[in-house]
């Protein structure tokens, strides 16, 4: 079973920078996708930022340009820096995965780790 362990969440003053970690348990080349999806208390979650297998990444348009999406494969590791934070950015911020299997794919995702961006 795939596990994916999100890090790096935390209360920070709007303008500030955090970045996020997303450790897999297997090897991330064996993901078609990952990528970070947010959710706020009484909203829907939404799509963040996805990277391929290739390295092509994708981003919400309104957060273009503040958050970047990499990885590091020495690691595992996905990683979501975010800059320039606005409180409207608070929010449980998690990890999912999509891993092609036969003729169909998996998704999973990770537990989340909170993100809180004071004013």
């Amino acid at each position: 079973q795939v596990q994916l362990v999100e890090s790096g969440g935390g209360l920070v003053q709007a303008g500030g920078s955090l970045r996020l970690a997303c450790t897999a348990s297997t090897r991330i080349f064996s993901f078609n996708r990952m990528g970070w999806y947010r959710q706020a208390p009484g909203k829907q979650r939404e799509l963040v930022a996805t990277i391929t297998f290739s390295g092509t990444t994708d981003y919400a348009d309104s957060l273009k340009g503040r958050f970047t999406i990499y990885r590091d494969i020495t690691k595992n590791t996905l990683y979501l820096q975010m800059a320039s934070l606005k409180p409207e950015d608070t929010a449980a911020y998690y990890c999912k995965a999509n891993q092609l299997q036969g003729s169909g794919s998996t998704d999973y995702w990770g537990q989340g780790t909170q993100v809180t961006v004071s004013s």
